[in-house]
């Protein structure tokens, strides 16, 4: 660094004696120079994000939700969402969030963790089968992460988020260890949120002792139980809006460039909802109009009464998930049957959620089995193939099946009304 360049307080030193009363120079202490404050504080941010273990869910905030659920118009979801705003502001004690499979839980509890991290305070979440697969792991000489340090983070974190805590059909070594956790973080009054798809009252005794402990933890219904739970098989009434008639490629604040890259994803959806053949994948960051153009396919081909399931791929591995269990009124099999041979099947944010062992490998069950069988598909993600494991990236690769496109626009859809960006993919 010049001399020119060296900032005149702490000459290129990052650090200064701070002043005493009287004015002049404390030479005990030493703080950050106000030339450091910025450079720390985006390494501590980004620190925080890291340690979060959010990954691609760091898009999941009270900001890019609705108030009303993604379904729309469900007083219950406006009641948890209101409950988990002000959780957010203040977490004390332990937010218990109930309801199933895609009923927004995990999306509330994601976004409570991303407002503590951004305002920089640390958070951590993690799901209940990554967790217990990673301590599995962690038990393995070769393992780049100590059983000790990962138990001891989820054990002590200011703000834990367990994700799908279930004990129904666990091993005792699983048990014993998620009892742990809970038992130690209630004993040291450790905020937490902890969402299950479990009614209260099924809830293990083991866990009902502490989560119905009044004074300390709030149980939030987020949606009521369904009666069947085939409707996370239907689209989202959310996502009945979004027609080709009204996506629009030709946005004007967007470059040429930009404008034409999205025409083409447009024609594309268009084209292959005419006619499906092959997989069409795209991939794209977050809000770039993806979920919108998948949703358009759906919605084209059911006003021609053909059959679609369309799956928010975090959705359909709890769906299964709690379909497994043994306790479950839905038939596994014959769900997963119907999702692996359904005339056209459309997955939305395909990526990192499957991190276990057991949800990679239903994945490539589906996957591995419409590939063989050549039935049509439509898949958004917002890693590129090269990021997602081999033996699924070849798949989607396979030129002589599949199309990938890739949508570089910036965020879709812009709330006129509050000026935000509503960060739909």
């Amino acid at each position: 660094m010049s001399d020119e360049q060296r900032c005149p307080l702490c000459h290129g030193a990052g650090f200064v004696h701070p002043l005493m009363p009287d004015g002049s120079p404390d030479y005990a202490k030493v703080v950050p120079c106000r030339c450091r404050v910025s450079t720390l504080s985006r390494a501590k941010q980004s620190h925080l994000e890291r340690y979060s273990n959010l990954g691609y869910l760091a898009h999941y905030t009270f900001d890019t939700m609705r108030p009303d659920g993604r379904a729309g118009g469900s007083e219950v979801f406006r009641t948890a969402y209101s409950k988990a705003r002000a959780y957010a502001e203040k977490p004390e004690g332990w937010l218990v969030l109930l309801g199933p499979a895609g009923s927004g839980k995990t999306y509330l509890a994601c976004a409570i963790a991303n407002a503590m991290v951004a305002r920089g305070e640390a958070a951590f979440y993690v799901s209940t089968a990554d967790l217990l697969d990673h301590l599995r792991g962690a038990f393995n000489p070769e393992s780049g992460v100590s059983y000790d340090d990962l138990f001891e983070q989820v054990k002590n974190v200011k703000l834990l988020v367990l994700d799908d805590v279930r004990l129904e059909g666990a091993t005792p070594w699983a048990r014993e260890k998620l009892e742990q956790i809970l038992n130690h973080r209630y004993n040291l009054r450790l905020p937490s949120v902890i969402t299950t798809d479990i009614e209260e009252g099924d809830l293990d005794v083991r866990l009902s002792d502490r989560l119905l402990d009044a004074e300390f933890c709030s149980i939030c219904v987020v949606a009521k139980p369904r009666v069947s739970g085939m409707d996370i098989l239907e689209l989202p009434k959310g996502l009945k809006q979004e027609t080709f008639e009204n996506f629009d490629y030709g946005r004007v604040e967007l470059s040429l460039e930009d404008r034409q890259n999205l025409q083409t994803a447009y024609t594309l959806a268009v084209e292959f909802a005419a006619d499906p053949e092959g997989w069409l994948v795209f991939q794209g960051r977050n809000g770039c109009g993806k979920t919108h153009l998948a949703a358009a396919i759906a919605n084209y081909r059911m006003s021609k009464g053909q059959p679609v399931l369309f799956l928010v791929v975090a959705d359909l591995l709890d769906y299964l998930r709690s379909a497994f269990g043994p306790e479950s009124r839905i038939s596994y099999s014959k769900v997963f049957e119907e999702v692996k041979q359904c005339p056209l099947l459309i997955l939305d944010d395909f990526g990192e959620q499957a991190s276990t062992p057991w949800a990679r490998s239903k994945l490539f069950q589906l996957i591995n089995y419409r590939y063989n069988a050549r039935l049509p598909m439509v898949v958004t993600m917002e890693q590129s193939l090269e990021q997602i494991e081999v033996r699924f990236g070849s798949r989607f690769a396979d030129p002589r099946f599949n199309t990938v496109f890739e949508i570089r626009a910036p965020h879709y859809n812009l709330d006129v009304d509050d000026g935000r960006a509503d960060r739909r993919g």
